[in-house]
């Protein structure tokens, strides 16, 4: 029988209220609070948080505050840097290239939820991943919908709610978040 972390993770619906995953998001919140308040200047203090939160990180910056749901589900590049206020919400996995930038306010959501409000009502809901390449930027105040894919070297403009794939090598602006132009040699 799948548990219901099983079934998060493979993007079948799953029981958000499972004891399971509700005891691993109460331990994320946790070091998420641990990071959060940690003093200017505790970079090793950190690094560790970071470390045990998300595994292995590399050059990373992540300015607080930071929310994630479980830290397990997100993956991150070198050269890696985040504004302060970032949330991930990592039911499922989340992907990111090296040399990311994100600015202030920014979401990355991976959890979808029925439509239907008895299902909704039961706790169930179902998770799709979220893959961000290389050299990618974020304006402030993104949000990056579920199953959604950007490519390497794109800029996603501020305020942009990000609901379809976007290619490399654009700059994406707007609600919902469309391509522009593409990003040629200069400036």
């Amino acid at each position: 029988m799948k548990t219901e972390k099983h079934k998060m993770i493979s993007g079948e619906m799953y029981n958000a209220l499972d004891d399971q995953l509700s005891k691993e998001r109460l331990e994320c919140k946790i070091k998420c609070y641990d990071y959060n308040h940690t003093k200017p200047g505790e970079s090793i203090k950190k690094s560790e948080i970071l470390s045990v939160l998300l595994g292995k990180c590399k050059q990373i910056t992540i300015e607080q505050n930071f929310w994630c749901d479980y830290g397990y589900n997100i993956e991150i590049g070198d050269n890696f840097f985040s504004n302060y206020n970032l949330v991930i919400l990592d039911c499922a996995k989340v992907t990111f290239g090296d040399n990311v930038f994100i600015g202030p306010n920014c979401s990355f959501y991976t959890a979808g939820h029925p439509i239907n409000p008895e299902i909704r009502n039961q706790g169930l809901e179902d998770a799709h991943p979220i893959f961000v390449g290389n050299n990618v930027w974020f304006g402030g105040s993104v949000t990056v919908l579920p199953g959604v894919t950007i490519g390497d070297n794109t800029t996603i403009g501020a305020g942009s709610v990000v609901t379809k794939d976007i290619p490399a090598n654009v700059v994406a602006v707007g609600n919902p978040c469309k391509v522009i132009k593409e990003i040629t040699d200069g400036y």
